[in-house]
């Protein structure tokens, strides 16, 4: 069986110390293939570094949490990356761009305009798109109907039934990782069990979003204990898809990694010239 993690920071500070092994430990759980999403301008070289040197795929792009210390030299920056790596097989996508209504204090104007410049950056360079869907998905829809791209994928998606259903119609994939091994995710695991098969993709969103196994308390982190996620996780996550939907892990594996390919066509040309 082989698993792609459609949304993993890697790069992250967490890693730090010990990325070979999570490597290795990813790698040995059927991992194949990671995508690594940037947040900022400033790690842009580091995610693309990375990619290239473990064979990983990349995206670039302002995650809607860091444009309170972006400004319009960010974007021209992002432009001329894209620009230059342009032809490199593993940048696959735009992101992570989006909205976020959940965060408190944040300039829901300024992340309107960084998410509307980014996805005409997208459609520019025939580039998918990776979104960061927060109490957004409705906002986030219209500017993709009002700025066409090529798809992408809604990552931690946890909207209505009607907004699935509007990604899906935009062709877009619907990421779901270790939020939906929570037994009161009703609505995660409601639309993880209800979608089409063709809708689903794999994540841990590592170092975020850790499975109920890791998930440790407030207080629990406090007394040094980790919750740090990774992605030797996937295929444990996967398992909690597979009793939701009836699946076997094969199929699991399977589905979830040919919808990755359609969804990030770089993706699927880089695996089709490896296997060539």
């Amino acid at each position: 069986m082989r698993w792609i993690d459609t949304h993993c920071h890697l790069d992250a500070g967490e890693f730090a110390a010990d990325r070979d092994a999570v490597l290795a430990r990813s790698r040995a759980a059927g991992v194949s293939q990671i995508v690594l999403p940037a947040v900022d301008a400033s790690n842009f070289d580091a995610v693309r570094e990375l990619a290239r040197r473990e064979s990983l795929v990349y995206a670039l792009g302002i995650h809607p949490l860091c444009i309170e210390r972006a400004d319009e030299s960010d974007l021209a920056t992002l432009r001329a990356a894209l620009r230059e790596h342009r032809d490199d097989p593993r940048l696959v996508a735009v992101g992570e761009i989006g909205l976020d209504f959940f965060v408190r204090g944040l300039d829901a104007q300024r992340q309107q305009h960084f998410y509307t410049a980014q996805l005409a950056l997208a459609a520019d360079f025939g580039l998918p798109v990776l979104l960061h869907v927060r109490r957004s998905a409705d906002q986030l829809l219209a500017g993709l109907r009002r700025t066409p791209v090529p798809g992408g994928i809604a990552h931690a998606f946890n909207g209505s039934a009607q907004q699935a259903a509007g990604f899906l119609e935009l062709g877009f994939k619907l990421g779901f990782g270790g939020a939906m091994t929570f037994e009161r995710a009703l609505q995660i695991r409601r639309l993880a069990t209800d979608l089409p098969a063709e809708a689903i993709v794999l994540e841990t969103d590592a170092p975020d979003i850790p499975p109920q196994w890791l998930y440790r308390t407030a207080e629990q982190r406090r007394q040094g204990e980790r919750s740090r996620n990774e992605p030797a996780e996937l295929p444990r996550i996967a398992r909690t898809l597979c009793e939701l939907r009836g699946w076997t892990l094969e199929e699991a594996a399977r589905r979830s990694t040919d919808n990755a390919l359609a969804a990030l066509p770089r993706l699927a040309a880089l695996e089709s010239s490896s296997c060539s």
